[in-house]
């Protein structure tokens, strides 16, 4: 099922005919989940079909959100799926774009040093792997559109996002300077 509703997904959003979900990473996005907890996290985001709680993007398709990485509160990273399978968590990106949640991101549960840390080691060992030209932060995903690697066809679709803040974003940028990932375009004014 989810292997269907995944290509589904990555030929209706992004005209990609494939025989399998598998993307080329060029892009790190970092997320926050608003979750307090990793246990949390992963039920919301195990089940293949996107739950009845998210009805603001189920009419774009029923595969639920997703990501490649989890990172806990006390810096452990999970690794909820293979990185080169599509996962849906950025959109006008997913087919390029390998996803960071991290655990938290409300007043409750801030994001952590430990996080900072862990997303610091995971972006140099994803950079090392992987022609990776991009960090950025999910409140900057609309920052591409126009661009080269923008591919969602609806115009219309597009959330407003926050995460992973940009404090949070800096810190992981500073630690990983060395290996001069591009931002975010500047965005482009009609």
């Amino acid at each position: 099922m989810l292997l269907l509703i995944t290509l589904d997904y990555l030929a209706d959003r992004y005209g990609l005919e494939q025989e399998s979900p598998t993307i080329i990473p060029k892009i790190i996005v970092l997320h926050w989940t608003a979750i307090t907890t990793f246990e949390k996290t992963f039920k919301a985001f195990n089940k293949p079909a996107l739950p009845n709680w998210r009805p603001d993007i189920k009419s774009v398709s029923g595969l639920n959100v997703s990501s490649q990485f989890v990172v806990d509160r006390d810096g452990t990273i999970y690794s909820l799926m293979p990185e080169t399978i599509m996962a849906r968590h950025v959109i006008g990106l997913n087919y390029c774009a390998i996803g960071v949640e991290n655990v938290g991101g409300t007043k409750e549960t801030p994001l952590t040093k430990k996080q900072v840390n862990a997303n610091i080691w995971l972006v140099k060992y994803l950079a090392k792997k992987y022609d990776i030209a991009y960090l950025i932060g999910h409140y900057e995903y609309t920052n591409f559109e126009g661009h080269e690697l923008w591919l969602e066809k609806d115009a219309g679709y597009r959330t407003e996002k926050t995460d992973p803040g940009e404090d949070f974003l800096n810190a992981v940028k500073e630690g990983t300077k060395q290996l001069h990932l591009k931002s975010a375009p500047k965005k482009l004014v009609n």
